[in-house]
């Protein structure tokens, strides 16, 4: 007798997992499956963008970069169809790697070169390239369920008040943080720290891709991100400006920005605060349309 209660107690639990996946399923077919979860963190932040590129339509314009790029945010874009999949702490190459594994490419693919020692991401390539989207199937229903109760209870302030709240930071004055100690350790890094022969590595499979990307009908351009004038006379920005100009000697390679160098202020540096990264995005978006880039 207790055996059959036992057995018809997990026959129960069976079913009503079944049924939970069944209707987590349905849900799914009817939200969608490319509703994201909130992120948490940088690296969360950082696996949507590239989830988004990977299922949604391909964008007018991508951005590869590293931490620099990253502080790029799309929303400071006036253009809609921008996606940013700088890596905070990663490659530009990685990204570009990505882009150049999907059937379609974006118009034009922007790369910066500000930091290019680092290694490409091997398992986020792997990740995001061609089928490998397949994977976790089994537990995307109940995803979808959990990422659509999270953006009901905190739904993303509307495109306008963000446009109307990012006018209000250009309209500040720049910010008068004393950042010495950080750029001070920043630059000891960076006088200390040789990228030679990682950057000439990835700058050789940054040519191969270009390469690729161009034969498929995508424009690709080079793009410096300002420093600090301390970081820009380091010893890796010199050694890095070295390699990647001898590389892409041409100059219609590069979108050359002029943001308004007096405007800009850095945390410790290397990477742009808030209103100063909206300046640059502006500076990005004049450049593109002088070129005639759409």
């Amino acid at each position: 007798m207790r055996q059959s209660s036992a057995l018809s107690w997990l026959v129960r639990c069976a079913g009503g997992a079944a049924a939970l996946l069944l209707a987590c399923q349905v849900a799914t077919a009817w939200i969608g499956a490319a509703l994201q979860q909130p992120a948490v963190t940088t690296r969360d932040g950082s696996l949507i963008t590239l989830n988004r590129y990977v299922q949604e339509a391909v964008p007018d314009v991508a951005l590869v970069g590293s931490s620099v790029a990253w502080r790029l945010k799309e929303e400071y874009f006036t253009r809609p169809r921008v996606r940013n999949l700088a890596l905070a702490g990663g490659s530009p190459l990685t990204g570009l790697e990505i882009i150049a594994k999907q059937p379609r490419l974006p118009k034009i693919v922007l790369i910066e070169t500000n930091v290019l020692s680092r290694r490409v991401d091997g398992a986020l390539v792997q990740k995001f390239s061609g089928g490998a989207r397949a994977s976790a199937l089994f537990l995307r229903p109940v995803r979808t369920v959990v990422a659509a109760y999270e953006n009901w209870s905190h739904a993303p302030p509307n495109p306008a008040q963000v446009r109307a709240e990012l006018e209000q930071v250009l309209r500040q004055p720049p910010a008068e943080f004393d950042n010495t100690v950080y750029v001070d350790r920043a630059l000891d890094q960076m006088n200390a720290e040789d990228p030679t022969l990682a950057t000439r590595d990835n700058v050789a499979r940054i040519k191969e891709l270009i390469a690729d990307l161009e034969r498929r009908g995508a424009r690709v351009l080079l793009i410096e991100i300002p420093f600090s004038p301390e970081i820009e006379g380091s010893r890796f920005v010199a050694i890095t400006k070295d390699i990647v100009h001898t590389a892409f000697p041409d100059p219609d390679r590069w979108l050359t920005i002029e943001p308004p160098h007096a405007d800009l202020r850095w945390a410790d540096g290397v990477h742009l605060d808030e209103r100063s990264a909206l300046i640059v995005v502006r500076a990005i978006e004049k450049a593109l349309a002088e070129r005639g880039s759409s």
